[in-house]
């Protein structure tokens, strides 16, 4: 019952609304919202595009890496002059195994990337450390 009753009120609606003009419709409706001035000197700009600077260079991985070497706690004050981009983590600086492991754990924390262990075995020095770093993609 109630939707029949709601059926006849919408005919009554639909029928009573008067049929319009719909270009009268759209000129208002283009005037009243936009200004037609606004339409045509709209422009459009480039779309602005973030990305990442270049790549790390040599120098800068290699600074990080010494950096991180005078401030690693294993390392005795007698050494730190010994730190150098070909200084050898064992010969040169006295770091056993394990002190190379933090040590390549610190590098891993300060570029953030992960070394695996294949690959952490053959890094004994500053510069093999740098280089594969550099070798590295970035992501």
């Amino acid at each position: 019952m109630f939707r029949i009753a709601l059926l006849r009120s919408s005919f009554r609606i639909a029928r009573n609304a008067a049929p319009r003009n719909m270009s009268m419709i759209r000129s208002q409706t283009r005037s009243s919202l936009i200004p037609q001035s606004h339409i045509t000197s709209t422009k459009f700009q480039a779309v602005r595009r973030y990305s990442a600077a270049a790549a790390l260079t040599e120098q800068e991985v290699q600074g990080r890496i010494l950096d991180l070497l005078k401030n690693f706690d294993k390392v005795k004050a007698d050494d730190i002059n010994k730190i150098s981009p070909t200084a050898h983590f064992f010969n040169d600086l006295g770091l056993d195994s394990l002190d190379t492991v933090e040590v390549l754990m610190a590098i891993e924390e300060e570029f953030s990337l992960e070394i695996p262990d294949k690959d952490a075995d053959a890094i004994h020095s500053v510069d093999q450390a740098v280089k594969y770093i550099l070798a590295q993609p970035d992501g």
